[in-house]
């Protein structure tokens, strides 16, 4: 595969284009991502489905400016596709044509259940859930895909777009004929012959721009939409505010950004429809959705569309963008799980944290290269944004602050105010600062020394195969949690 590639994603309402840079084998990183609010398929529902010259015009002058990003950015490869839009309309050949011949373009028109598998692709992969269904709201049309121990079971495609809708229904005041069409639509999901999972993970920018705002209604923590996870009960009467929003200053007032107060309604609407229909208890925002599907398409092609297990991509691709010695951070890897082991009847963790330690021992140097003397700190700030794939919001945090508390002192509570509710207890963020502490300090001299813990009572014992002055001597200023005592002998 290409170390660029360039993925356009041309959709009913706005046309969207990813630049990735490969750095390993199944690793990658995001160099550019760029968007246009083209809305191609502006009135063809009300002709007959053909596309209209302005919008069409608006959309071939936007592929210019992104083949020439993509260009700029060395890009080998690019991978166009177009969905619900330009495969409903008559005369996309007359679209398709243009820009192959003026721009060099191929665009692949893309059924719904492609698009939909799509969705479902990036979603497995980089989404950290088990079961869960995708819904993907576009201008045209609405995808669905069935995920279950990250298999994709199902892909549905029903003709239900916040744009279709606003030229069939919304325009007209027709509210209840809008919500009867997207009901009638929706008995394709529900009666598919699966079973319909209570958790949803959304895609597309009408939910993006929705969880943003109940992001913002909730006073959240942490400013990064994937992963973000909100229950739909307590979070009801935000929607239903959009939805009854009677115009573009109370929606402005709601927290709506200007240039979605002509879709928000229709799309909040939809979305709303579904939850209620599906019966649905709780929302994963996804950031990813029909390209990174196109690109992890073609990046997993010989192993089913899916990462090889034990695999994270996020974690890869911070090892090698920040280039750190492999043999460096297995040893930090295989250490932090060996200290983990022998110190478990004494924290009692579940097994997940012994996850996030190795982690967190892994990456724990990537500030480093930033500021030295902040370290901690700038790995810190740089792991809440950069772990962008697979890990739950909690999971980030917790390995952020896993990293900023690898140090002599233990945190206290006031340090954990901030991200409280992300983070598990005061005790579990001591133990896991302890063992970074201590994982980091065997290996303080970088000789990868062999090691060997024992563990009797409250007094771990860590046996050296030869003695380390560096360790020895800082082993001991160490704080640790509940009385533990550490020796060093060698």
């Amino acid at each position: 595969m290409a170390k660029v590639t360039t993925i356009i994603d041309i959709g009913s309402n706005s046309m969207r284009m990813v630049v990735l840079e490969k750095s390993s084998r199944f690793a990658f990183n995001l160099i550019n991502e760029t968007k246009s609010r083209v809305k191609i398929s502006e009135g063809c529902y009300e002709n007959d489905g053909n596309l209209q010259e302005a919008p069409m015009q608006r959309a071939f002058n936007s592929l210019q400016s992104f083949l020439n990003i993509s260009k700029a950015l060395k890009s080998r490869k690019i991978i166009c596709v177009a969905t619900s839009a330009l495969r409903d309309a008559p005369n996309a050949k007359e679209f398709l044509s243009k820009v192959k011949n003026e721009l060099g373009l191929n665009i692949k028109v893309i059924d719904g259940s492609k698009e939909a598998y799509y969705g479902g692709v990036a979603a497995q992969n980089l989404i950290d859930c088990d079961k869960f269904i995708t819904v993907d709201i576009g201008g045209g049309s609405t995808e669905f895909a069935f995920i279950n121990n990250r298999k994709i079971e199902k892909c549905i495609s029903l003709d239900v777009g916040t744009v279709r809708l606003n030229e069939l229904f919304f325009s007209k005041g027709d509210i209840e004929g809008a919500k009867n069409y997207i009901l009638e639509k929706l008995k394709q999901v529900t009666s598919c012959g699966f079973d319909v999972p209570t958790t949803i993970v959304g895609i597309g920018g009408s939910i993006r721009a929705l969880s943003k705002i109940i992001m913002n209604k909730n006073d959240y923590p942490l400013d990064i939409l994937h992963g973000y996870t909100y229950p739909v009960s307590i979070n009801k009467y935000i929607i239903e505010s959009i939805i009854n929003a009677k115009n573009n200053t109370t929606l402005k007032h709601i927290g709506v950004k200007k240039d979605r107060f002509d879709t928000i309604k229709e799309g909040t609407f939809i979305f709303n429809t579904i939850l209620e229909e599906l019966n649905t208890s709780r929302v994963i925002t996804s950031g990813a959705g029909v390209r990174e599907g196109v690109y992890l398409t073609d990046l997993l092609r010989s192993s089913n569309c899916k990462f090889p297990s034990n695999f994270n991509v996020s974690v890869r691709s911070l090892l090698d963008r920040f280039q750190i010695d492999s043999k460096q951070s297995s040893y930090f890897g295989k250490n932090a799980s060996d200290i983990f082991e022998v110190l478990k009847p004494l924290h009692q963790l579940d097994d997940k944290y012994r996850v996030l330690l190795v982690v967190a021992s892994k990456l724990h140097s990537i500030g480093t290269t930033l500021n030295f003397y902040k370290s901690n700190d700038n790995t810190f700030d740089f792991i809440l944004s950069g772990l962008n794939y697979d890990f739950l919001h909690s999971s980030r945090v917790t390995i952020a602050h896993i990293i900023k508390f690898s140090k002599k002192s233990l945190p206290m509570k006031r340090d954990l105010d901030r991200y409280n509710e992300l983070l598990p207890c005061f005790e579990t963020m001591q133990w896991l600062s302890f063992m970074i502490s201590l994982n980091l300090t065997i290996n303080q001299d970088f000789s990868n020394p062999k090691v060997k813990y024992k563990l009797k009572e409250n007094k771990l014992k860590v046996c050296l195969q030869k003695s380390i002055y560096l360790v020895e001597s800082e082993v001991d200023k160490l704080q640790t949690p509940k009385g533990v005592k550490v020796k060093v002998v060698s």
